[in-house]
């Protein structure tokens, strides 16, 4: 049944009592864990990929454009233009410190002035995995370049502005769910003229969450 309340809308963390959770598959770079849980009295089994979290980096210059980049995704079969992005695989990696040697890594640049731009979700009913996308701005080339390989060798760098990569999302020429989420996200943004920003060390509970 519809809810009718008038509150804003916000996810609500829900912490049911996990029976039994096993690995079921060990992965190169994440594994597929089985949970039982109780819910409306009988036991619910799922599986789903026990992810490490995720960050990921929309850069832009003075002039306004944002950076993408272009990677071959094998799952995909395709080379798709994504943002600078990286694994929390680091046990207490700070996440800012993370997406700033994204950026690095990726795309040999540093910025002086980070915020958050978006949590994500990525696909809630199969992965546990959560990114924070990170506004970058002040960025300039950082002192040293970085060796790429495997996918990363290949990488592709453009700078377009941020209303002809809106355009490359409604026009469906880009599918991506971070850089989708990010380029609307920061022109609502700008829209607004930053105020959603959040501060670069800002709380990330969710990611509290799914980690406990």
């Amino acid at each position: 049944m519809p809810d009718t309340s008038s509150e804003p809308l916000a996810d609500e963390h829900v912490a049911l009592v996990v029976t039994s959770s096993t690995r079921e598959f060990a992965g190169r770079v994440w594994d597929i864990r089985r949970e039982t849980f109780g819910m409306g009295g009988t036991d619910v089994v799922r599986d789903f990929v026990d992810h490490t979290g995720a960050v990921a980096v929309l850069a832009m210059d003075e002039e306004g454009r944002v950076l993408a980049i272009q990677q071959y995704r094998h799952p995909v079969r395709s080379r798709d233009w994504e943002l600078p992005a990286g694994l929390l695989d680091m046990a207490g990696e700070d996440p800012l410190v993370a997406a700033q040697r994204e950026l690095a890594e990726e795309a040999d640049l540093v910025a002086s002035e980070w915020n958050v731009l978006s949590d994500i979700m990525t696909s809630p009913g199969g992965s546990n995995e959560v990114i924070r996308v990170y506004l970058a701005r002040g960025v300039s080339a950082s002192d040293e370049t970085f060796d790429r390989t495997e996918e990363e060798a290949e990488i592709v760098l453009r700078w377009v502005t941020l209303d002809d990569a809106v355009q490359a999302v409604l026009e469906r020429r880009v599918q991506n769910s971070i850089l989708c989420v990010a380029v609307l996200a920061a022109h609502a943004a700008r829209e607004r003229g930053w105020s959603t920003l959040g501060a670069a060390d800002a709380a990330w509970p969710q990611r509290d969450t799914v980690r406990a």
